[in-house]
C-alpha cells in the first residue's frame, strides 16, 4: 500500500516539536491573536522575503479579502485561470466582481499571457495567477502586462509554499500573495488555515483590520470598515511556526522523489508529467500525470493499492456555480484535455524510493509490463 498523502509520518518526525509548541499555547491561553500569531506572521514574512504578512482563518478567505481591500468589486472584472480549484474563482465573486476564465499553458497547465490577453476587457481590474501543483507562474510576464495596463494583480500560492521563479518566491510579486495552510499543503497547519503577504504597508493595515471585524489592535470597538472574522488561530501559528523551520527541506525530498518518477515513467507511450519550467524551482505539492486512458490507469493503481487523486476534473467553466456569475474567454481546448487525463501521484515528505517506484510502475496500464 502506498498512501497519496501520509501526514501521519510527517507529523512523527517532529512530535517533540509539536507537542512543546502546542504545550506552550495551552499554558499561555493566548489563543485568539497571541503572540504565536505574530511570530509566525514575522518569520513567514521574512522566509518569503516580504514585508508583511497578515494570517487568515484560510486560503479563501486570503484571496476574498485581498480582493476587497483592492477595491475590486461590481462591475469588476477577474482574469482567473479555468484549471484551478474553486476557491480562486469564488473569492472574486464573494466580493460581487466576474470571474472571467481564460485557458492555460499546455506544458504546465498554468496561467500564461496568452490566456491574460483572451480575457482582457475595459473592465478587467485584476488579474490572479495561480502558482499551481508546487509551481510559479511565468510572473515576469505577468507582471510586465499588468503594470503597462494598471491592473492589480493577486497571486494564489496555495500550492506553492516555497516556490520560486528566478530566485524570488511565488506570492511576492503581486499586490498581494495569497496563501492556504490546509493540512495537506506543503506548509499545513491542523485545520484551515491561511495567510496574505504584500509589500503595501497600506493593504497590509487594510486586511489585518477585516480579518477582525474592521477594528485594528491599537483602536478595538472602533470598526472603521467593513469587517469579518477570519484570523489566523494562535494554535495553527504555533504549528507553522515550527513546520516552516522544516519547510525547504521537506521541498527537497519531495523533488527528489519527483526526479524519480520523471525517470521512470519518461517513454512510456500515453504517459506525459506536466513540465518544470526554466527558470523556476517546483516544490511539487502535487506530482500530475497526464495519461490517455486514465480509466485503465485507475484500476491499475486500485488494484496495486496506488493511493492517486484527480486535480481537477471538472474546469470552472463547466461549474454550476458559475453559470451567470462568470465570463468564459474560451475555447478551453487545453483544460479540457487535462481535465480527462489528469493523474495525481503519491506524493510527500518521507516517500520512499520503493514507493515512489511501486507508483510509476502501477501508472502502465499493464503493471511491469516495462520493467
Amino acid at each position: 500500500m502506498v498512501p497519496f498523502v501520509d501526514l501521519k509520518r510527517q507529523h512523527a518526525r517532529i512530535e517533540a516539536e509539536l507537542s512543546a509548541a502546542i504545550a506552550k499555547v495551552m499554558a499561555d491561553c493566548g489563543f485568539a491573536q497571541g503572540r504565536d500569531l505574530d511570530d509566525f506572521e514575522s518569520e513567514f514574512a521574512a522566509y518569503l522575503g516580504a514585508a508583511h504578512c497578515v494570517g487568515t482563518s484560510s486560503g479563501t478567505a486570503a484571496l476574498k479579502l485581498s480582493l476587497e481591500a483592492l477595491g475590486v468589486g461590481p462591475g469588476d472584472e477577474v482574469i482567473v485561470p479555468v484549471n484551478t480549484f474553486a476557491s480562486t474563482a469564488f473569492a472574486v465573486t464573494a466580493n460581487g466582481a466576474t470571474p472571467v476564465f481564460v485557458d492555460v499553458e499546455p506544458d504546465t497547465l498554468l496561467l500564461g499571457i496568452a490566456g491574460v490577453r483572451a480575457g482582457l476587457s475595459p473592465r478587467t481590474k485584476a488579474i490572479m495567477p495561480v502558482h499551481l501543483f508546487g509551481q510559479a507562474v511565468d510572473m515576469a510576464a505577468i507582471m510586465s502586462f499588468a503594470r503597462e495596463r494598471g491592473l492589480f494583480v493577486v497571486e494564489d500560492a496555495a500550492q506553492a509554499h516555497g516556490a520560486e521563479y528566478r530566485g524570488i518566491k511565488a506570492g511576492v510579486f503581486g499586490d498581494a500573495g495569497c496563501f492556504s495552510f490546509y493540512p495537506t499543503k506543503n506548509l499545513g497547519a491542523l485545520g484551515d488555515a491561511g495567510a496574505i503577504v504584500t509589500n503595501d504597508a497600506e493593504l497590509s493595515r487594510i486586511v489585518r483590520a477585516k480579518r477582525w471585524l474592521g477594528q485594528e489592535r491599537t483602536a478595538r470597538y472602533h470598526h472603521d470598515m467593513v469587517g469579518e472574522n477570519s484570523v489566523l488561530d494562535t494554535l495553527h501559528a504555533a504549528v507553522l511556526r515550527v513546520k516552516l523551520r522544516h519547510l525547504d527541506a521537506w521541498n527537497d525530498e519531495r523533488r527528489a522523489a519527483a526526479a524519480i518518477y520523471r525517470e521512470l515513467l519518461a517513454g512510456i507511450p500515453g504517459v506525459r508529467l506536466v513540465a518544470e519550467r526554466g527558470g523556476a524551482r517546483h516544490v511539487y505539492h502535487l506530482l500530475v500525470v497526464l495519461v490517455d486512458d486514465r480509466t485503465v490507469v485507475e484500476e491499475a493503481l486500485r488494484e496495486a493499492g496506488i493511493g492517486y487523486g484527480i486535480h481537477y476534473p471538472i474546469p470552472l467553466h463547466r461549474q454550476g456555480a458559475f453559470a451567470g456569475t462568470a465570463r468564459l474567454a474560451g475555447p478551453f481546448p487545453v483544460a479540457e484535455d487535462a481535465a480527462a487525463k489528469m493523474l495525481s501521484l503519491p506524493m510527500f515528505p518521507g516517500i520512499t524510493r520503493e514507493e515512489v517506484t511501486a507508483a510509476a510502475r502501477a501508472v502502465e496500464p499493464h503493471v511491469g509490463a516495462r520493467r
